[in-house]
């Protein structure tokens, strides 16, 4: 068997399961360590993410982004706050122009400094909130190209 210099994967998976999709991810990356440039294409942005060290997002048949995985990242996602809240609150205007998301007794808000999360806590318990959970998230491809899609 020959050693191609540049193997092309079209959704390779696709509708497998989730333990043949590790088995792939593995072997993927193998090929990779090898000396095999990957070109993949997928819908699947956990997986560009997570194997990928550049990554093209084509709209309409155009490519209006390319960059390493990290950069993409950082310039074009923020890190995430979600807080449950014990019972609904009514926030100030201000607090209220940075929740991404509010329902009910779930609230989103977006940042990009972590110095930011005290301010979005103190004023959500200013509003009155009592917090009964909490999960910061870090940035990830899907807020990238959400945010890509809707700028071109």
């Amino acid at each position: 068997m020959h050693r191609p210099p540049v193997i092309v994967l079209d959704e390779p998976t696709a509708g497998v399961d989730v333990e043949l999709r590790q088995g792939l991810w593995h072997f993927i990356r193998k090929l990779n360590r090898d000396g095999h440039t990957i070109v993949l294409t997928t819908h699947y942005l956990e997986e560009a993410e997570t194997l990928c060290g550049r990554i093209a997002m084509l709209k309409a048949g155009r490519v209006v982004a390319l960059d390493t995985t990290a950069n993409l990242l950082q310039r074009f996602a923020s890190h995430a706050l979600k807080v449950k809240l014990a019972a609904p609150v009514v926030l100030p205007a201000a607090l209220a122009a940075k929740a991404t998301r509010q329902e009910s007794t779930e609230l989103e808000f977006g940042f990009d400094r972590f110095d930011e999360v005290a301010e979005l806590l103190a004023g959500v318990k200013s509003a009155g909130g009592t917090i009964v959970d909490m999960v910061l998230g870090t940035p990830d491809m899907e807020q990238v190209f959400v945010g890509i899609m809707n700028q071109n």
